[in-house]
């Protein structure tokens, strides 16, 4: 009986261990929550003194705190680690509330995180900035990019629409009022297009009119055409397009002048022009020619594209390039219009020269980080902005036809826009979700 009895304890005790070691594969919110949350959390506690001061995260206190500690306390003078103000678990990891002491800034926790991710065994630590003096800690406990489950409160609202997955659990999110121009980067199939997916699939729904620039004879875009406000397909079409967006730039800065105001949001709600999202899909096709008589048009594209890129912002139109490369071999007016595009998004890429394109400028330490994703995790991108931060991210797969069926249930909301009309795509009652193109072939005006 009482072989039987461990027979049967040991049989059980080898399937709970199984069954731990199926859910860490397939269902990780479970394995860390059961497990790993709890181990993570006790390592954290007993560790974290002697973690912060070897990796060089303490201070030497104040006279009057060692004179204290010396002379009242009757203990030994200690170095100061930064204080912990807060513990939470979350689905995906901890979240660690710290107070800096005076002689350490976020930078030098940004520069140990990869010790504290060794330190505590998590998959990853993370430093943002929640206030001066407090930083976030965001440790996550296991690869949240690898099966992509966007956060259920991630919604689109006002000009922001979460477009992906951050590395420590959270939204990326494309938020065109912090950041109005951008610039997407990536080699074929390295999911530049599910971003741009995404993307159109969460602007659908917002009250902005959508520009379509593909000139891939609208392979593409054509299939959004019934929320789109404009869509040309063609190098010509795209100068012509580029001219009237210059012109209606300039009318509302005359609108602006007319208030007594330097930025449209400053301007009543029934006054404000509605926003302008230009999306303009493989760029370099707008830069190249092929012959003398192309240079005229090139030209009026590059010019259009910098202004635009330098003061539309303040009017509310916005640009979002995509492309494979984009660097001074493209010409003219490249480097000076990638200069403009503050927000980058580069995906895995062919080559190292394609990275420090995309992230060089603004966030030097995130180039070697795009040169190493790897092809078979497409939508895989490094994010970054003018402010020197970046994050990994991936967009989580949506189809096209999710995407067509999202623009014809929001057609309604394509705003009045009579200068962009000539523009408007065809698009006929009882077209596909998708399949050939629906832009209908217009003459060009110059």
């Amino acid at each position: 009986m009482t072989d039987l009895s461990m027979v049967l304890e040991a049989t059980g005790a080898l399937a709970g261990a199984g069954g731990l070691g199926v859910a860490k594969v397939r269902a990780p919110r479970v394995y860390w929550s059961l497990v790993g949350l709890p181990v993570a959390w006790g390592r954290f506690t007993v560790t974290y003194r002697s973690t912060m001061d070897v990796c060089g995260l303490t201070v030497q206190p104040s006279r009057l705190r060692a004179f204290l500690t010396r002379n009242v306390a009757r203990r030994e003078v200690l170095p100061v680690p930064p204080k912990v103000r807060g513990v939470r678990g979350t689905s995906t990891g901890m979240r660690v509330t710290l107070r800096l002491p005076a002689g350490l800034e976020p930078a030098d926790l940004v520069a140990a995180s990869e010790r504290l991710r060794h330190a505590w065994g998590v998959h990853s630590v993370t430093i943002a900035e929640t206030k001066p003096g407090f930083v976030q800690l965001r440790m996550t406990g296991y690869d949240v990019l690898r099966r992509v489950r966007m956060p259920r409160t991630a919604r689109p609202e006002g000009l922001a629409v979460p477009v992906a997955l951050r590395e420590d659990g959270t939204a990326f999110v494309r938020d065109f009022r912090k950041v109005p121009m951008a610039l997407t980067l990536g080699a074929n199939n390295s999911g530049k297009s599910v971003y741009q997916r995404n993307l159109i699939k969460g602007l659908a729904r917002l009250p902005v009119a959508l520009v379509g620039i593909d000139c891939k004879r609208g392979v593409e875009q054509s299939a959004y055409a019934p929320r789109l406000s404009a869509l040309v397909t063609t190098p010509d079409e795209a100068a012509s397009l580029l001219d009237v967006l210059v012109s209606e730039m300039e009318s509302r800065f005359d609108l602006l002048s007319r208030h007594g105001v330097s930025d449209m949001w400053d301007l009543a709600e029934e006054l404000r022009p509605v926003p302008v999202v230009v999306l303009v899909d493989e760029v370099a096709e707008l830069f190249l020619i092929s012959s003398r008589k192309d240079e005229e048009r090139r030209e009026r594209i590059v010019t259009a594209l910098i202004r635009l890129a330098q003061m539309a912002r303040a009017v509310g139109i916005y640009l979002e390039v995509c492309g494979q490369r984009f660097g001074s071999e493209l010409g003219k007016g490249a480097t000076m219009l990638r200069a403009q595009l503050t927000g980058r998004v580069v995906h895995r890429v062919n080559d190292k020269q394609t990275a420090e394109m995309g992230l060089a400028d603004v966030a030097p330490d995130a180039v070697v980080a795009a040169g190493l994703i790897p092809a078979e995790r497409p939508g895989t991108a490094v994010a970054a902005d003018s402010s020197g931060g970046w994050a990994k991210i991936r967009t989580p797969h949506t189809s096209r036809d999710e995407v067509v069926a999202v623009c014809r249930q929001f057609a309604h909301l394509v705003p009045d826009l009579p200068a962009l009309d000539p523009y408007r795509p065809h698009v006929p009652a009882d077209a596909p979700v998708s399949g050939p193109s629906l832009v209908k072939p217009r003459p060009v005006t110059d």
